[in-house]
């Protein structure tokens, strides 16, 4: 996956914002305003993304390129690695995993919240 597929897979979901807070290649992406994964397009070695901290340590358990994330809680924030032999479909697969996880347990009111749920069919 290059960063151009990165990034329509990741603008396809409901409401998504992509932020630059920090520089012009850290992208952040937000849905209702809240973080779910942040990548650096100059190089995309890695992503960030947002989970449990059971899906995170079971992860991390798993495989050897999901590390907690650097700067970031570690209990909710795994840093995942794109040079590796992880498949593109598991990438995907967690990208919209934090997407979800982020829209339950994030978003406030609970009126937007389950208004994006109902989008997204979740």
């Amino acid at each position: 996956m290059d960063i151009l597929d990165f990034r329509e897979y990741v603008l396809s979901f409901y409401d998504v914002e992509e932020t630059t807070p920090f520089d012009d290649s850290t992208l952040v992406y937000k849905v209702a305003g809240k973080w779910f994964v942040v990548v650096d397009m100059d190089d995309l070695t890695h992503i960030v993304i947002h989970h449990s901290p059971e899906v995170g340590e079971a992860l991390r358990d798993k495989y050897s390129q999901i590390i907690p994330a650097w700067h970031f809680n570690k209990r909710y924030w795994s840093s995942v690695r794109m040079d590796g032999d992880l498949p593109e479909k598991l990438v995907r697969e967690l990208i919209k995993e934090s997407y979800i996880f982020t829209i339950r347990h994030n978003v406030t009111p609970k009126a937007r919240r389950e208004e994006l749920l109902r989008e997204i069919g979740a």
